[in-house]
């Protein structure tokens, strides 16, 4: 009986790793094209990309002159390029902070009301569908210093001595950027921590408001601690893209008053386009890419640390 049994399995024990190595087989046959595509438009630029970061190359000519590390060497010592990295820091640290903050109290809103709740979505939202060229042309013109709607509106309300050149004055333009991008990219995030709201149990709210607890006693020891995975999300996100801050800049300050909101993504595009230093430029974003890889290395593990406390 023993023997039949074994003659049995042995047929069905050596099939199923035929069958395998068969989906396998299947399976590289559809990955293959992405793969393909992938290597080709990121895996052999970044290549390259490391190599002229090594290189004179103005962009132009024929001429790619080897120079070592001089690149670096220049970006660690160039005031502007530490100017650069402090802009940079102090609008990620802002809009970071100031984006979260603003999409939390949004989805709480909108979580709680009752009617045109799609509508108040809809609304909040729609500033995240223009993009960055369009939302910094329009937050241009209402923030100039000659016809803006802004200063207009305070002059009409007797706050005249408020007026100001937002854009052109160094202590105001780059407060006015963080500010027209925090209207611009809240509502994405607050779509993130409106679908954390909605997971949350209504049972807890509800026993904790017969316990007596207050809305803000509910929002600290209850909603705040179980949106630790939508804020996850939110915070790398937000700090990624106030990394790669540019469009706002490139239109409403051109990096300026002088470099006051010079950052290293909008310093990449002016030296390596505008000066026709490409090797200098690749350089300067070869050191972007590794501080993003190591700010979100970090982020993400306190943050998952975070989670599992939470």
């Amino acid at each position: 009986m023993a023997t039949a049994v074994t003659r049995i399995d042995k047929p069905l024990t050596a099939a199923i790793p035929k069958k395998k190595k068969k989906w396998q087989s299947y399976a590289l046959l559809f990955i293959l094209p992405s793969f393909l595509i992938y290597t080709l438009f990121v895996i052999v630029p970044t290549a390259g990309s490391i190599y002229l970061s090594f290189t004179s190359w103005d962009g132009i000519s024929e001429d790619v002159r080897y120079i070592g590390f001089a690149n670096f060497v220049e970006i660690w010592q160039s005031p502007r390029v530490h100017n650069a990295l402090k802009n940079t820091l102090v609008m990620t640290v802002s809009l970071v902070l100031l984006e979260n903050i603003a999409a939390i109290m949004l989805a709480v809103l909108v979580d709680k009301v009752r009617w045109f709740r799609n509508l108040f979505r809809s609304i909040f939202y729609f500033p995240t569908l223009l993009s960055g060229i369009v939302m910094g042309f329009v937050w241009a013109m209402i923030l100039n210093y000659n016809f803006g709607v802004f200063n207009q509106i305070l002059d009409a309300i007797g706050l005249g001595s408020w007026v100001v050149d937002w854009l052109g004055n160094p202590k105001y333009a780059m407060i006015s950027i963080i500010l027209s991008t925090v209207w611009k990219g809240a509502g994405y995030y607050m779509i993130i921590y409106l679908a954390g709201l909605q997971g949350i149990p209504a049972e807890l709210n509800e026993a904790a408001s017969i316990d007596g607890a207050s809305g803000f006693q509910q929002f600290r020891h209850i909603t705040f601690p179980l949106l630790a995975g939508s804020m996850t999300v939110c915070l790398v996100l937000s700090m990624i893209s106030a990394l790669k801050i540019f469009d706002q800049i490139a239109v409403m300050t051109d990096g300026g008053p002088g470099f006051e909101t010079e950052t290293l993504t909008y310093i990449i595009y002016k030296v390596g386009f505008g000066e026709l230093r490409q090797g200098f430029g690749t350089a300067l974003a070869m050191v972007l890419f590794l501080i993003i890889m190591l700010i979100t290395v970090i982020q993400v593990k306190f943050l998952r640390k975070r989670e599992v406390q939470m």
